[in-house]
C-alpha cells in the first residue's frame, strides 16, 4: 500500500508522475472514522458509537467489492486528513489522499482534475454509503464510458451514488444543491444542454437513516433464506 502519511492536507494530491497500473481509476470518497462526524442522521436515533460501527461496516462492504475489480487503480480520498485505511483493499494498487475544496462539488472536481491530469482515461467516483453497490455496477460504469461521456448511478433520493467521466466537465459539479432530490435531474439537464451523452445504471439506495439500515439488513437476511 502506498499511503502518503504525515503530510499537510492542503498540499496533498496526485503527483504529475504518479505510477499507474491501469488507465482506469475508481475514486472513493470516504470520511475519516471520527466519532460524531460520520452518519450524523443515523446517529440521531442510534447514537454516535453505533453509527460509527455501521459506517465501518459500509466501508468494509465497499472495499470487498473494490477488491474484485480488474484493471483499475483505487484512489481513496479521505474527508479530513490522510491515515491508514480501516480495512485493506485486497490485491489492489491504491493510494490515499485528503479531499480539497469548499463543498462536495468542489472536492469532486478537484479529485477528477488531479486524476485525469495523471493520465487516467476513465474515472469513476463513488462514496461508501451504498452497500448495494457491487463491482458489477462499477465495472459497467467503466465499460459504458467507452461509448458515453458520463455515467450516473442514480440514487433513490434523487442524487447519485456513482459518477463516471472521461473529462472534468466542471459544470456538473458547480452550483448544485447537494443533498436534495434535484441533484441528478439538474445534472442530466446540464448534459443535455451541452449535447453530451450519458448512461444511467440501476437505481440504488444509500444508508442515511436507521430505517434505511434496518431495511437493508432485513433484505439481506431474506436473501439468505432457502
Amino acid at each position: 500500500m502506498d499511503a502518503l502519511q504525515g503530510q499537510d492536507p492542503a498540499a496533498e494530491g496526485l503527483q504529475p508522475n504518479m505510477d499507474r497500473n491501469s488507465n482506469n481509476a475508481v475514486i472513493v470518497f470516504q470520511k475519516n472514522l471520527i466519532l460524531g462526524k460520520v452518519k450524523t442522521r443515523l446517529a440521531k436515533t442510534i447514537g454516535n458509537e453505533a453509527a460509527l460501527d455501521i459506517y465501518r461496516s459500509l466501508i468494509n462492504i465497499t472495499y470487498s467489492e473494490l477488491s474484485q475489480l480488474k484493471d483499475v487503480d483505487i484512489l481513496v480520498y479521505l474527508s479530513d486528513y490522510v491515515e491508514e485505511l480501516p480495512f485493506d483493499i485486497k490485491g489492489k494498487n491504491y493510494k490515499i489522499f485528503a479531499q480539497k475544496g469548499s463543498d462536495l462539488g468542489d472536492r469532486m472536481k478537484n479529485a477528477f482534475e488531479e486524476t485525469l491530469a495523471n493520465g487516467y482515461q476513465k474515472c469513476v467516483i463513488i462514496g461508501t454509503d451504498c452497500p448495494d453497490l457491487s463491482m458489477k455496477e462499477i465495472q459497467q460504469a467503466i465499460d459504458h464510458l467507452a461509448t458515453h461521456d458520463v455515467v450516473f448511478g442514480p440514487a433513490e433520493d434523487g442524487g447519485y451514488y456513482l459518477l463516471g467521466k472521461k473529462e472534468i466537465l466542471p459544470f456538473l459539479m458547480q452550483n448544485i444543491n447537494w443533498s436534495t432530490s434535484e441533484v441528478l435531474a439538474t445534472s442530466i439537464e446540464r448534459l443535455k444542454n451541452e449535447k453530451l451523452s450519458y448512461k444511467l445504471l440501476e437505481k440504488l439506495g444509500d444508508i442515511d437513516t436507521e430505517k434505511d439500515w434496518k431495511n437493508y439488513k432485513l433484505r439481506k437476511a431474506n436473501e439468505q433464506l432457502p
